[in-house]
């Protein structure tokens, strides 16, 4: 890429696109092309198509996606299966079809096997089974990235395929009940110590571990892919740390200034046992996370006040 580069970041409101939009003009790439979901249905073949045509970027991210916890999983699983199954194929066949000369696809490390060795490695996707609580959207990656291999093989289609662990910061999704944890946790744990409740209860053992990156550092790393990366594995992005759920908490609730107890409902269902990236193909690139959990967390509390104030 170059700075007159036309990019298109498909998906450029949401968390991780808006990330990419940031890093791409902070690094003076201002020829972006930005379209806004009533702007452009990228679940309609036919819009997508048209977008493409006359719009002919060099290079896409795929940021694009319907995403969201356990509960929102397990209530909308056709949404979560049917949605981003339409919002992928279009938009890779599209950027293939009308020339585009690389795309980025991102996935996510849910996709793995539930119970696959630690740290993961790519290899080990569909190597067993998926955790029940995300098979919906893990599927639909996985039919994304085969999508990308398959159109690398047959029409020599630079697209590349990025797996981010799990990524919070700025733009989060602070819904009730359709968010992802460290969202979930932070707005749960905000609004207690604003009330002065006693107790917070947080769903599951607290035992699972899991391995957190900001948005701003997976940014980052597409940028660096997008730049020096081109074959057919797909790549892990992560910190490279690991936290349980439990101390997730204690460390939101130390930041929020929360001094009442935290419960873990073992009723409730914890989701993957342990999520810990392996990230040697990244690391080759010379590339690491800069923002400590600490940094960000404070930083993703300070946004929801104020959003919340």
């Amino acid at each position: 890429m170059n700075p007159g580069s036309k990019i298109y970041v498909a998906g450029h409101r949401g968390m991780v696109g808006s990330a990419i939009v940031r890093r791409l003009l902070a690094d003076g790439f201002s020829n972006l092309v930005l379209q806004t979901r009533q702007d452009l249905d990228l679940t309609n073949q036919a819009d997508v198509d048209a977008f493409f045509a006359r719009e002919q970027p060099d290079y896409v991210f795929l940021a694009a996606a319907k995403v969201g916890g356990i509960h929102a999983n397990s209530t909308y699983p056709a949404e979560f299966i049917r949605d981003n199954l339409a919002i992928q194929t279009n938009v890779i066949h599209g950027a293939w079809k009308h020339g585009v000369k690389k795309l980025l696809f991102l996935g996510s490390s849910c996709i793995y096997p539930r119970d696959c060795p630690q740290p993961i490695r790519e290899e080990y996707l569909l190597t067993g089974p998926l955790e029940p609580t995300n098979q919906w959207y893990a599927i639909a990656k996985i039919a994304g990235i085969k999508l990308c291999q398959a159109y690398r093989q047959q029409y020599g289609f630079d697209a590349i395929c990025a797996m981010p662990t799990n990524l919070y910061g700025p733009g989060d999704n602070y819904h009730r009940e359709n968010s992802h944890v460290v969202p979930a946790l932070i707005r749960r744990i905000h609004e207690a110590a604003r009330r002065g409740d006693e107790e917070v209860v947080i769903w599951g053992t607290g035992n699972p571990l899991r391995e957190f990156l900001h948005v701003d550092d997976l940014a980052d790393a597409c940028l660096l892919l997008m730049q020096r990366y081109s074959a057919e594995q797909i790549v892990n992005v992560g910190s490279g740390e690991e936290v349980s759920i439990a101390q997730l908490a204690h460390m939101i609730a130390d930041a929020a200034g929360y001094r009442g107890r935290l419960a873990f409902d073992a009723r409730r269902p914890d989701g993957t046992p342990r999520k810990l990236l392996d990230t040697r193909t990244l690391d080759a690139l010379a590339w690491r996370a800069r923002v400590p959990l600490t940094t960000g967390l404070a930083e993703s509390l300070r946004e929801f006040a104020k959003q919340s104030a």
